[in-house]
This record gives structure tokens, C-alpha cells and sequence, in this order.
């Protein structure tokens, strides 16, 4: 489907809204429930209560077993915004990004190995099933400096009150202010959730494509250049790769002439059919309410997923190639890395509840069949693996304990003996201590495919690897009554696998340890004065390894409150900042951030300026961003760049406007 096809889907969706949709009546508002249920000709005989053309709408995510309301504060942009607050990105949106604090995949299986722009791509962990009373469609649209624009499109409804169809789309389109710096993504989740009318059988189906276009540079080949006066526009500070290339605001192009190119699709059908106590509640003399609680549960999960990873240049540089990658290639080669994955799985999983009026306390047993067929530079090969399943969970009916044990064991196939468990147990002391949680959960896992000699991505160093086993040992206190939150975290790794330079794979044979603890606080300056704070330290035992900096934190002050009824008001500063260390730098042929020796990155804290307003449903993004950038002896200019990795400098001063409306249809 192409960019215009896009559109009309959009169109066609947001039109649908005109059909009538009604809310479950089994999970609304009791009075819903009673309007839900009464005779058409009882309409005119019954009190209006004002909240009959409210929206009442909740969403939960794939695999949770809690609901949530859509959140519409305005202090925290980056609930907006594709990049936590927590990563750093090489110098403009859509371009590679990691989170500045140590992050470990912790995942058991196969893994292809490329995640470094993982945050722009819509996923079955992060898919929204809806439930809404109403038709609502969400559509929101950013604009910055460079002409970098996001567009996001939100529509769902219930077309019946047991079938809800949801729709999400996002493009992120941003030439860039250095050289050979395009991004053009485009993400497209459609999901939807079916119950049949006596409750026992309930379907899901998600489908998800994401398409990545990132133009990479390959670093600029001096940072001197950033303080060289003839170098102030940057699109002419040379870079590694990329030559020339023609400078487009055009979001409808993604032609990408040197960089990543990743495209990947999901498609899940799960449906499940329950055995259990069929139950009413009566709300009044003529209305009452069929329940059904279930006991035992039989479900099929089905999932056909495609991945394909690309580095492209249609214009190689051989000598760029012989001196970094130490690669040869002939003169203006079209060079091209590929790897392809169809994956195919069928998993088999028995419910019980224990408690027929607590659905949030079950135990699972399953067990799946994965194959897989990977794409190479030497031809295709085919894998599989069976592995089975294992989850119990208890939200106590008290509301005051919350238990999740889990865990996976690969029993044959490619990642035979890989393994992952996980618990974790939350305590609710009491209002004024808020809630307490512990966790602990280890992963032992093959290293990801990216350091097979198999994959047709550049290697070096390693022709085997050992199995990664990773320990992570975490607590959590969060006092809502003084909003407060403490976190730690303590991570243990054998054979912790690695690039260490361009191409370069290394496996760490000694354990290695990480401790991270981190507090979050909410401070009342005065009335309408707020003061957000998140600090975090960090330290590993060998960083030549696992570099880090050592202490990361973010401040928002904020003058925000609610003025003239409607108005909702946050306006104030923002600064990011972390100490001086040694950066990963990254490789573009290999699409992998590694570990260096050589430069120490020392930036200055990256301030913005923010004003957030919201109007009811509307709201309104006006941000000053890299303000620290600004030059008192270049006239004024904001050329003080910051180094997000070795020869990645950041954008200088960024402008950016957004628009959020939800709505009713």
C-alpha cells in the first residue's frame, strides 16, 4: 500500500464513524448498562442523567488483563513524542537511537539483532485493544525546525458492544540538518476485538506493518568543522557517506540512497473458547444483566511475522569502504547487506480460574511450534523450535496484592536449552506508603542472529558464541500520596556478546555486573509552580564492556493549572544531562551501536523551553529545544552542538509546533 493508499484508508475510517456503536455492557457504567438494555419504548419514560452524549472509552493492551483511561495531561511531551527521555538519537528524528541507561535484551529465542530503531515501530506488546462507547477518532500533527513532521491518526469504535475495530497510523518524515540524514517511517497497526453474545468465545486480531527508511551519514570526518565559521549552514560539513545527496522536504518520498532500510509486518489471530458459570445481576424490576464468569479457557495464538533488514548504497565510496569497513569494492558500486525472516507460530495454551469472580488471578500451560525461514547473502535455511509456556497471575480481589510468575523453555531447535523466567510480587502498604514491588528474573539466550557468521551483515572476531545469561534483580517503591518513586536494579551477565569496533564481534567470557538505582519526585514549588525531577545512577564493573555515564537526570519546572474553566496550562523549562563518558559509537553498515575507547563525549545540559496548552479535547505543543546550543561568539548563533555519539553531532536550535484533537464522531 503506498502513501496515498494511506489516506484513503484514513478517509474511509474516519467516515465510517457515522455507524451507530454501543458500549459492553458487561464492563461500563451501570447506568450505561441500564440504558443499554431497557425497551426503545421505555426511552421517553426515563431520567436523563447528562451523560448521554459523553464518551466513555478504555483501552488495554495485548496479553493485559487491566484496563486504562486515555491519559490527557500536557506536562510530559514525550508522551507525545517517539523518543523516550531517556534516549539519545544521532541528530534527528527517525535516526538510530538507544536509551542512555543500560538496557540488556531480555528476551529468550530467536532475535534477529536489530533494534536500534525500535522506538518507531508500532508493536503486538504495545498494540490497544478499545472498548468506547462512542466513535472517537485521536489525529495529531507536529512540525519542526527542517520541516521534520509527525502525523499521527487514532480512530476506533464499536461497531457492535462486543466487537470494537481500532485503527493507528503514524508517518515521521525529517530531512535532517546535516548531510545524508532522511528519515521517512510510516507505521500502520489495525486491531480488532470480537466476543460472542453468550461470552464464550472471544477472537483478536492485530495487523501491523512498519516501514523505516534512515538516510545515514556515517558521522561527519572532523568535529572540528562545527566550530569552523565557513560551516555554519551544517548541510555542508562533509561526511563519510552519502556524498551529495539532493535535500527533499517531501514526506511522500522514502527513496533512501545510503542507509537502513527495515520493513517488517505481524499478523496475530488469537480466539479462545471458555468453560464456566453462566450468572445475572439484576438492576431492576425489568433490567437484568447476563453474566459469565469463566473457569477454563482453551486458546490458539497464530502469528505469520516478516522482517527484512537492509543497509543500501547505491553509490559506494570504495575507499571509504577499504579504510573503515575494510571492505573492497569497485568504484561506484551498488552495494547492497540483507537479511530476511518469515517467521510462522502456533501456540496451544489451557486456562483455569480458580476464582470465578476474579478473572485476574489464572494459571496458563502452553507450548509452541515456531518456524522460521532466514534469507542470506549464501541462500536460504529454514529452523524451527518448540518451546512451552508457563504464566500464573493473582490481582487480589482486595486490591492488594498483585503477583506474575512466567516463564519459557525452548525444548528442541535452533535455541534448544534457551530459557526465560520471570516474577514479580506488588504489595499496596497503604495509601500514605503507597505500593511496594520486587521482581527477579533470569534469561539465558543465543546471542542474537546478527553475531551469526550466517547473517550477511559485515562480521569479524567471532566464528561461535556461548549462550548469554542474564540475572535482573529489581525493586520498586511508588508513593503516589507524596509522588514519589524509588527504583533499583541489578543486573548480572555471562557471555555478554558485543561489537567493539565498525564490524568487530566480541564475546566477554567474565560476569559482569550493573547497578542502576533511580528516583522520581514531583515537587510543589507554590501553587502553580511544580518542579518534576528523575535521577539516576549507574555503574558497571568493567567498562571496557558496558560503558555508561554515571549519573542521568531530567528537571521540568513548570507554571501549570487549570485557568477560565477549561484551559489547562503547563508552560516552563526542561534539562536533560549526563556525565562525561565514553559514548558508543555506531556502526551504519552493521545498523549496531559499539563499544569505544577512544572519545570521551562531555556535552552541556540540553535545555528547552515549553508551552503546553490544552482546550477541553484540543491540545497545543509550542517547544524550544537545544536551546544550550547557542554561541555568544558566533553573533548569537546556535552552533554549539552536542555529540550524541562519536561524529554524530545533534541538531542545533529546534523549533517544533503540535497539534492534538481527540473528538467525538
Amino acid at each position: 500500500m503506498d502513501r496515498y493508499g494511506y489516506i484513503g484508508v484514513i478517509i474511509l475510517l474516519c467516515s465510517s464513524s457515522k455507524l451507530q456503536a454501543q458500549f459492553n455492557p458487561v464492563s461500563g457504567d451501570p447506568r450505561t448498562k441500564q440504558q443499554a438494555q431497557r425497551k426503545p419504548q421505555d426511552d421517553s419514560l426515563q431520567h436523563r442523567t447528562g451523560l448521554e452524549d459523553s464518551i466513555s472509552i478504555t483501552f488495554r493492551y495485548f496479553d493485559a488483563t487491566r484496563s486504562q483511561s486515555l491519559d490527557e495531561s500536557i506536562n510530559d511531551f514525550t508522551k507525545r513524542f517517539p523518543i523516550p527521555a531517556q534516549h539519545i538519537y544521532l541528530g534527528n528524528i527517525g535516526s538510530a537511537s538507544r536509551s542512555i541507561l543500560f538496557s540488556p535484551i531480555m528476551q529468550a529465542g530467536w532475535d534477529a539483532g536489530f533494534h536500534t530503531y525500535d522506538i518507531y515501530k508500532h508493536t503486538i506488546e504495545g498494540t490497544r485493544f478499545y472498548n468506547a462507547s462512542r466513535p472517537y477518532t485521536h489525529l495529531g500533527y507536529m512540525t519542526g525546525s527542517g520541516t521534520e513532521q509527525i502525523i499521527n491518526v487514532l480512530h476506533t469504535q464499536n461497531f457492535k458492544p462486543n466487537w470494537n475495530v481500532a485503527f493507528d497510523f503514524r508517518l515521521i518524515s525529517s530531512p535532517g540538518i546535516f548531510k545524508s540524514q532522511k528519515n521517512t517511517h510510516s507505521s500502520i497497526t489495525i486491531n480488532s476485538f470480537f466476543q460472542s453474545r453468550n461470552k464464550r468465545y472471544s477472537a483478536y486480531f492485530i495487523y501491523i506493518t512498519n516501514k523505516i527508511g534512515a538516510g545515514e551519514n556515517g558521522g561527519i570526518t572532523n568535529n572540528a568543522f562545527l566550530n569552523d565559521a565557513r560551516y555554519s549552514s551544517r548541510e555542508l560539513i562533509p561526511t563519510r557517506l552519502g556524498g551529495d545527496a539532493a535535500f527533499s522536504s517531501n514526506f511522500f518520498t522514502s527513496d533512501i540512497t545510503t542507509g537502513a532500510v527495515q520493513k517488517t509486518s505481524n499478523f496475530l489471530y488469537r480466539h479462545q473458547y471458555d468453560l464456566g458459570q453462566k450468572d445475572s445481576l439484576r438492576i431492576n424490576d425489568s433490567t437484568t444483566i447476563k453474566l459469565f464468569y469463566a473457569r477454563l479457557r482453551f486458546q490458539h495464538t497464530f502469528q505469520y511475522n516478516t522482517y527484512s533488514y537492509a543497509f543500501v548504497d547505491k553509490a559506494a565510496d570504495s575507499v571509504i569502504y577499504h579504510d573503515y569497513f575494510q571492505q573492497t569494492f569497485p568504484k561506484g558500486s551498488s552495494i547492497a547487506f540483507k537479511d530476511t525472516w518469515k517467521e510462522v507460530s502456533n501456540e496451544f495454551s489451557i486456562l483455569t480460574y480458580p476464582d470465578k469472580k476474579n478473572q485476574s488471578q489464572f494459571l496458563k500451560l502452553g507450548a509452541t511450534l515456531q518456524t522460521l525461514e532466514g534469507g542470506f547473502t549464501t541462500g536460504k535455511k529454514d529452523y524451527y523450535n518448540i518451546y512451552a509456556l508457563a504464566e500464573y497471575r493473582n490481582k487480589t480481589r482486595n486490591q492488594l496484592w498483585d503477583m506474575e510468575a512466567k516463564g519459557q523453555l525452548y525444548i528442541n531447535g535452533l535455541n534448544a536449552g534457551d530459557y526465560q523466567a520471570f516474577a514479580s510480587l506488588q504489595r499496596v502498604v497503604s495509601k500514605k506508603l503507597g505500593t511496594l514491588t520486587v521482581g527477579f528474573e533470569n534469561i539465558n539466550r543465543t546471542p542474537s542472529f546478527i553475531f551469526n557468521p550466517q547473517s550477511s551483515f559485515i562480521h569479524g572476531g567471532l566464528s561461535s558464541t556461548n549462550k548469554e545469561n542474564i540475572t535482573h534483580i529489581f525493586g520498586v517503591i511508588d508513593n503516589t500520596y507524596i509522588q514519589l518513586q524509588l527504583t533499583g536494579d541489578y543486573y548480572l551477565l555471562s557471555n555478554y556478546t558485543y561489537f567493539d569496533n565498525l564490524y568487530n564481534t566480541q564475546q566477554e567470557s567474565s560476569l559482569l555486573n550493573v547497578l542502576r538505582i533511580g528516583a522520581s519526585k514531583k515537587i510543589k514549588l507554590s501553587k502553580y509552580i511544580f518542579w518534576y525531577a528523575d535521577a539516576y545512577m549507574q555503574q558497571a564493573s568493567n567498562i571496557k564492556v558496558v560503558s555508561l555515564p554515571l549519573f542521568f537526570t531530567r528537571n521540568r519546572i513548570a507554571f501549570e493549572g487549570t485557568f477560565f474553566k477549561n484551559l489547562n496550562l503547563s508552560t516552563g523549562v526542561e534539562v536533560k544531562y549526563y556525565t562525561p563518558y565514553k559514548a558508543y559509537a555506531y556502526s551504519p553498515i552493521n545498523e549496531q551501536f559499539y563499544i569505544q575507547q577512544n572519545t570521551i563525549v562531555s556535552n552541556r545540559p540540553e535545555g528547552s523551553a515549553f508551552a503546553h496548552v490544552a482546550i477541553k479535547k484540543f491540545k497545543v505543543y509550542v517547544r524550544f529545544e537545544n536551546v544550550n546550543t547557542l554561541d555568544f561568539e558566533r553573533s548569537f548563533s546556535f552552533t554549539k552542538n552536542n555529540i550524541a555519539a562519536p561524529f554524530y553531532p545533534n541538531a542545533g536550535l529546534i523549533f517544533r509546533v503540535g497539534i492534538n484533537w481527540g473528538f467525538v464522531n
